[in-house]
């Protein structure tokens, strides 16, 4: 096992908190940084172009136009650390610098292949033998659907019998599961398993709940996702958290408020069912809020991952930690961010002294592209996303005489 690596302690000063402070949140960029990821959002929040982005990409691609190496140079080099785990090791160190932790995610989508999966259980499993004593590097993360068919778990999901080769894929997809979780148990590294569409999210919600069950007896190793812009999550969490103290286990709960929003209500209108999406940002909000409180309420049995972008919310559980006389870094509370974004409140938290990790999503560059799209269409989704990552990162530029 590699030597530890120990992140340097931070002094637990909420008094200063400000997600203003753009020295602190850009101190690791330079001033070529700055101007690429201004002009790199201005261009993002063009829904136009985001939108005709992906299909003309698609296309360059199969035609083999040299589009690889612009996308590598712009886009990947915002939101991925890499093309491998090796290539990753300077986002790595740089996030280091300022307190910040690493989530290594091998972003890997859109596969439909035994062989494949196997794999990308091969290589999940190499980000866990990665961080294992890094400190650097406190979470992993992958998606069940990088270890098994999508249309699998959509039959599963749906309580459809299964054929008997069937049974024996879905077989193979909990062994995978259960070869990742128990490494990352015999290795002490967390591992988040992310959320994903609601028509398949039954069943990745049974394997992960079986994982906690088995791995996170003694500390939390494995974590599921709750999309609290869901209609049911608040409660699907609050029975989960009545389970994990009932059997006496560490409930391991990422908090986000959601990823496929419009996938969602399109998939609804299509089907004509209501929408499992709440019908506005206001019931979104209170929802994932009261899941921030429901888990500090029972923090010695839940260990949470609050992945948010929202400052209000990040604002609200350091206030909550300070008022249940919570450390900032306490082992059960991480704060955690995308790469290439929010880092007023990624570095500004860190340096106030509480865990935070970000996302450092790696893998060959067309291989990540669906994730890349998401990125994209997700700041241009979100209301004031983009205003505020220009204004931030106009206000540092300002700062430093750039203009």
């Amino acid at each position: 096992m590699k030597k530890p690596i120990i992140l340097k302690s931070r002094p637990a000063t909420r008094q200063n908190l400000s997600f203003d402070d753009t020295e602190i949140a850009f101190r690791g960029k330079s001033n070529a940084d700055l101007y690429r990821a201004y002009w790199l959002f201005k261009i993002i929040s063009i829904r136009f172009l985001t939108r005709i982005g992906p299909p003309i990409v698609n296309i360059a691609f199969k035609l083999r136009l040299p589009l690889q190496s612009l996308i590598k140079a712009t886009v990947f080099r915002q939101f991925c650390g890499g093309e491998s785990i090796a290539e990753c090791e300077k986002t790595v160190a740089k996030l280091h610098s300022g307190g910040v932790g690493s989530i290594l995610d091998y972003s890997v989508e859109g596969e439909d292949d035994e062989e494949v999966f196997d794999r990308t259980c091969e290589e999940i499993m190499k980000t866990i033998r990665h961080a294992a004593g890094d400190m650097r590097i406190p979470l992993t993360v992958f998606k069940v659907t990088g270890l098994g068919r999508f249309s699998l778990l959509e039959k599963i999901n749906a309580l459809r019998p299964l054929e008997a080769a069937e049974k024996t894929e879905f077989q193979r997809l909990n062994d995978r599961m259960n070869q990742i979780c128990g490494l990352a148990h015999e290795l002490h590294v967390r591992v988040m398993v992310d959320a994903e569409e609601s028509w398949i999210q039954n069943p990745i919600d049974s394997l992960v709940l079986e994982m906690m069950r088995r791995y996170n007896q003694e500390q939390a190793i494995v974590f599921n996702t709750y999309q609290l812009y869901r209609r049911d999550k608040l409660a699907f969490l609050a029975a989960d958290i009545k389970l994990a103290v009932e059997e006496q286990f560490i409930l391991g709960a990422k908090l986000v408020r959601g990823a496929y929003m419009e996938k969602e209500h399109e998939r609804a209108n299509e089907m004509g069912y209501v929408s499992p999406i709440h019908p506005d940002k206001e019931s979104t909000d209170k929802d994932y809020n009261n899941a921030l409180k429901l888990c500090i309420g029972k923090i010695q049995f839940v260990s949470i991952i609050a992945g948010t972008h929202n400052e209000l919310s990040c604002e609200s559980l350091t206030q909550w930690l300070e008022e249940q006389d919570i450390p900032h870094d306490h082992q059960h509370v991480y704060f955690s961010q995308l790469l290439g974004m929010s880092d007023n409140l990624s570095f500004n938290l860190a340096e106030a002294g509480y865990n935070v990790a970000k996302y450092v999503p790696y893998g060959p560059v067309k291989s990540v592209l669906p994730y890349l799209f998401r990125r994209a269409e997700e700041n241009t989704s979100v209301a004031g996303q983009m205003g505020r990552e220009l204004r931030l990162i106009s206000a540092e530029m300002k700062r430093r005489k750039l203009d």
